[in-house]
């Protein structure tokens, strides 16, 4: 099946739809407007009592809604215009005030939220009789009763955050954006982007491989300590807030509790994964005898081991592929897809400034997406774009949710990012290819699957040891020394590790702006290969299973929207049932034979 031809060009995206520009008239009159909004919405305070109307509750609810969507919309088209030139100081100085001005607008309706859960239980049950679609954002909010401060204290938090953590993630992403790589290519020196750089990590030539990786980690390497201290700055923040002053038991517990996942489900699943190691470690061993070596180096983790062809891959041909694989599952979920494009709302050129990587940032379900990609022709750019349009296929099938309930928790996030990948590879698999390129696939897989389940597990397994040294007094050389020790775990005596690797931490966003946001990752993929394997075994039957965990978004608890599907995530079983499959595919490939 084939979707309708369309022309996709790489450009750079528009935020029109949020505002005509930075300096516009529009843009300071949402200033304007949304200060006034939030003065109105204060004088509700004295109409806050446990005996409130129910009526007069939910329409307080639909305004504060309201505030927040009008609040979503600057701070996105801030945080967007920043990405697309980390360089521009119209758009540095913007997303800063946007920043102040939110923390500021967030402690004028604070209020509200510190008196919902302040409210005894019988109380606030009967507010949420006929809440609606706000029903599990308000059970959600009283989780966090016993670590909320008073209102004074929860101010001083949020304007500290300003010219604190946020100030700090900005420059983190200011020093590193700005970073520029140089590589011998062919005979040629070339200045690189990272994302530019990164793709060398995948050259069938070994030696532009190590060269490519030690490139990085000379630039990341010589500011490792200047970086090293924004993280520790960050651990120390994250941990004086959420564990000495809020009362969690651990750094790791705040983020579970945010992402509204049991924190023994989490233990599990790390358990898992590290007990797991092997699974991987003999995949390597497999990819170091084919490629004639007695262990891979760290270098050679990604190398290719079927070189079929040099393929590029033209944005357009690209989109296709991807829209054509969704359509083969349901032709809604490609229709989707093509109203992200359609709406401008992508980003897909590689240019000096640009945030690198790639993501999805669903602004307000009224609206498509935007979507960051940095496009550059080869498979696993193709792939990303299959994951990044499964995060907006999600945001767009729960977008009849209210603002608070739509979006997902972020395990449950990476559910159909990951599925929209493995519908890809299962489309090229399906067709009619040469028994090389379909090992190359195979392979591919595998990469990705260590990528995104043992590299993440193992990344969060390094947060929980790092926030714990860094409270200790840890210098940032103990913080590399530590990572060089995990990978060296990790890896066992299937790869061999350089020592410049203690460095590569520093070069790992996630870390520095979402404290333990990684293990969502691992969380997804396990997931995905669970549903995936209901999905080949059921066909069509299972699609509204599917697409109804993906349409519930965040309206309803992580545990009970998969219980709904029949998944138990306290489960050991379930998490090892996903290495299994992981495993089938290594056998899979151990099978085959590779002239």
């Amino acid at each position: 099946m084939t979707m309708t031809e369309t022309a996709f060009a790489q450009t750079a995206w528009s935020l029109t739809d949020l505002f005509p520009g930075p300096n516009s008239d529009e843009l300071q009159a949402a200033f304007a407007g949304l200060g006034e909004r939030v003065t109105a919405f204060e004088s509700s305070r004295e109409q806050l009592s446990p005996t409130l109307d129910p009526a007069v509750f939910r329409s307080l609810i639909r305004e504060l809604e309201a505030i927040e969507k009008a609040a979503n919309r600057l701070y996105g088209f801030a945080g967007l215009l920043f990405a697309a030139n980390t360089q521009d100081q119209v758009a540095q100085t913007l997303r800063a005030r946007v920043q102040q001005f939110m923390a500021e607008l967030t402690n004028r309706t604070l209020f509200f939220s510190l008196w919902w859960k302040g409210l005894d239980d019988a109380e606030a049950a009967r507010l949420m009789v006929d809440s609606g679609d706000y029903h599990y954002w308000l059970e959600e909010m009283r989780h966090f009763k016993p670590h909320t401060l008073s209102e004074a204290e929860e101010k001083i938090v949020n304007i500290k955050d300003v010219t604190g953590s946020n100030a700090l993630q900005t420059l983190y992403d200011a020093i590193t954006s700005r970073y520029s790589f140089h590589l011998e290519v062919d005979g040629e020196p070339r200045d690189l982007t990272r994302g530019e750089l990164n793709a060398f990590r995948y050259s069938p030539d070994a030696g532009l491989r190590e060269a490519a990786y030690s490139e990085e980690h000379r630039v990341y390497g010589q500011d490792g300590p200047l970086l090293g201290q924004i993280y520790q700055a960050l651990v120390r923040d994250w941990r004086n807030e959420q564990v000495a002053l809020r009362g969690f038991a651990t750094p790791l517990a705040a983020r579970n509790l945010r992402n509204d996942i049991p924190d023994d489900v989490v233990d599990t699943l790390l358990e898992v994964a590290q007990a797991n190691a092997p699974v991987f470690q003999r995949f390597f061993r497999l990819k170091a005898r084919l490629l004639g070596q007695e262990s891979l180096r760290r270098y050679d983790m990604y190398a290719p081991v079927v070189q079929t062809s040099a393929k590029r891959y033209a944005f357009d041909e690209a989109v296709q592929m991807v829209l054509d694989a969704f359509a083969e599952f349901d032709p809604k979920v490609a229709e989707l897809t093509s109203d992200v494009f359609a709406a401008g709302h992508v980003d897909s050129e590689v240019r000096k400034g640009k945030r690198g990587g790639a993501f999805c940032w669903t602004v307000d379900p009224d609206l498509a997406p935007w979507v960051l990609l940095n496009y550059q022709g080869q498979a696993r750019d193709v792939s990303t774009i299959a994951h990044e349009m499964g995060h907006a296929v999600h945001a767009l099938l729960a977008s009849h949710h209210s603002l608070f309930t739509f979006h997902s928790s972020l395990p449950l996030a990476e559910t159909a990012s990951t599925f929209g990948e493995m519908l890809l590879v299962d489309r090229l698999l399906s067709g009619d290819i040469d028994p090389p390129l379909r090992q190359e696939i195979l392979f591919q897989r595998l990469d990705d699957a260590y990528a995104t389940i043992m590299r993440q597990s193992f990344f969060a397994l390094f947060e929980r040891e790092a926030h714990e040294l860094v409270h200790q007094g840890a210098s940032a050389d103990d913080i590399a020394a530590a990572y060089l020790a995990n990978l060296r775990r990790q890896f066992g005596d299937a790869i061999d590790v350089a020592e410049e690797f203690r460095w590569e931490w520093v070069s790992i966003p996630h870390i520095f702006h979402t404290p333990f946001y990684v293990y969502a990752y691992a969380f997804g993929q396990l997931l995905v290969l669970a549903l995936y394997q209901q999905y080949k075994a059921e066909g069509a039957a299972f699609k509204p299973r599917y697409l109804s965990i993906l349409a519930a978004g965040g309206s309803d608890a992580p545990v009970r929207i998969l219980e709904a599907a029949g998944i138990d995530i306290h489960s050991r079983a379930f998490w090892q049932g996903g290495f299994d499959i992981v495993a089938e595919m290594v056998a899979q490939l151990e099978a085959l034979s590779i002239d």
